[in-house]
């Protein structure tokens, strides 16, 4: 899809506020009403657009601690990375997995109340992976920068 300067406002201020009016978005990238309404229509149909959500204070939810979890398999054939995929998405903390290059197989950002916590998560999810061979944990000290908007070309 083919972004013009008011798609980009559009998901820009969207971005920013989800819970935007469709008249007060309007006024804000200079469209009528209904242009702007029919132009989110179509982000959202093209799948730009997947949907709107909350966002929840990771700290006041109880879970503070980020947990940067690296996974290498025993094996990387299809069947096992597919095992993997879909057992680590039935984990509740896991909030990020990333297939990587590298020396890891796989990036997990676990979230966590604290290092007890995350030992339960260890030893009763992560170890339980299928096709695991090694597990290397590193806490987040401190977020530097974690930003929830897409730079919009």
């Amino acid at each position: 899809m083919s972004l013009d300067r008011f798609d980009r406002a559009i998901l820009q201020a969207l971005q920013l506020d989800g819970r935007i009016t469709n008249s007060l978005l309007a006024e804000r990238v200079n469209l009528s009403e209904s242009a702007c309404l029919r132009r989110i229509r179509a982000l959202e149909e093209s799948g730009l657009i997947e949907g709107y959500t909350a966002r929840i204070n990771q700290q006041r939810a109880g879970c503070p601690v980020n947990v940067f979890v690296n996974i290498t398999l025993d094996r990387q054939d299809e069947v096992d990375l597919r095992k993997f995929e879909e057992a680590v998405r039935k984990i509740p903390e896991v909030m990020e997995c990333y297939l990587m290059t590298g020396d890891y197989d796989y990036t997990v950002r676990v979230v966590v109340a604290d290092t007890a916590d995350f030992e339960r998560v260890h030893s009763k999810h992560l170890t339980r992976l299928p096709a695991v061979a090694r597990i290397h944990s590193s806490f987040a000290l401190r977020t530097v920068q974690k930003s929830k908007e897409l730079p919009i070309r």
